[in-house]
């Protein structure tokens, strides 16, 4: 089982427009609510895969009822954490082949529940085999909280993937996860190295390494991802550059990331699996779907290279 940590849960919002009109009104084409979050569209696209996924997280107030309701009509088991705080709301407004995002910040969340999260995290974890921690952290939990949660996985014989940026993907690098996926711009702000060309990229996947993680992938929208381990380093290009809904493309490499760790599988297949679950999920109109048809073309004509 695949153990998705969701601490700043969202209700998703999306909005297609053709184009916007800042300062007017604008009509929407067409839109969607869901419950997300990172490790939430993580979880969405393991089972679209068929493999089993459990969400873990906080969720509060109204927004954290319809959350809970959402995901329990998806079937995906779930243990959120109740807390005062309402659970934030996210806002995608898809315009042509562009997303654009507004995150709320997320509720405060105090050290007794933090706590409470804690011990049923350690429950969850003696029925799984990989852990996917992922997403922003909310307000009151401290900044090396996905560290201490690596550290916990550990103990139990779990592995674990990280994909977060700032300081909490520093603090995670000391706790030795077994695999970090930030995409270019959260390694360029992290690290202070430009990553303008593939071999940037490539040495910035050799510092994550260094820095404490087994396992590094970088991705770079359009121009693929950057995947370093003890095995390699890989160049990984998608068939064609695509355009559509951004906003669950990296949680579908994530998941595709687990799968390949949950599998045992050794890289760089797994690193083309996320390459083109990444592109299929551009062709679905919100996060956490993936067009199955659209990865399976994708599959084949994936293209890899050492870096």
């Amino acid at each position: 089982m695949i153990l998705t940590v969701t601490l700043n849960v969202a209700l998703d919002i999306t909005y297609h427009v053709e184009r916007v009109d800042w300062g007017h009104v604008n009509r929407v084409a067409r839109h969607g609510t869901r419950a997300g979050g990172k490790g939430i569209n993580v979880a969405r696209v393991v089972t679209t895969f068929g493999h089993t996924a459990t969400i873990a997280g906080f969720a509060g107030g109204a927004t954290g009822e319809a959350i809970r309701e959402e995901v329990s009509r998806s079937g995906i088991a779930h243990h959120l954490v109740a807390i005062a705080g309402e659970s934030r709301r996210t806002v995608a407004l898809v315009e042509g082949g562009r997303t654009t995002l507004f995150n709320e910040l997320g509720p405060e969340v105090s050290p007794d529940e933090w706590a409470e999260f804690r011990e049923t995290y350690s429950k969850l974890l003696r029925d799984c085999g990989v852990v996917v921690l992922s997403g922003s952290l909310p307000p009151g939990l401290p900044a090396d909280a996905y560290a201490v949660l690596v550290r916990r996985a550990r103990e139990a014989g779990a592995l674990t993937l990280v994909d977060t940026e700032g300081p909490a993907l520093e603090h995670a690098l000391a706790a030795h996860p077994d695999v970090v996926k930030p995409n270019v711009h959260e390694i360029q702000a992290l690290s202070g190295r430009e990553c303008a060309e593939a071999n940037d990229v490539a040495a910035a996947a050799r510092w994550l390494r260094d820095a404490g993680a087994r396992g590094a992938v970088i991705t770079r929208g359009a121009d693929g991802m950057v995947a370093s381990n003890d095995e390699g380093t890989w160049l990984g290009l998608p068939p064609e550059r695509l355009t559509g809904n951004e906003t669950g493309a990296g949680d579908a490499v994530a998941a595709a990331l687990a799968i390949g760790l949950e599998d045992g599988r050794p890289w760089p297949g797994p690193v083309a699996d996320a390459i083109a679950a990444g592109a299929a999920a551009l062709m679905s109109p919100v996060a956490g779907d993936v067009d199955l048809e659209a990865y399976r073309r994708f599959r084949r004509l994936v293209r890899l290279q050492e870096a």
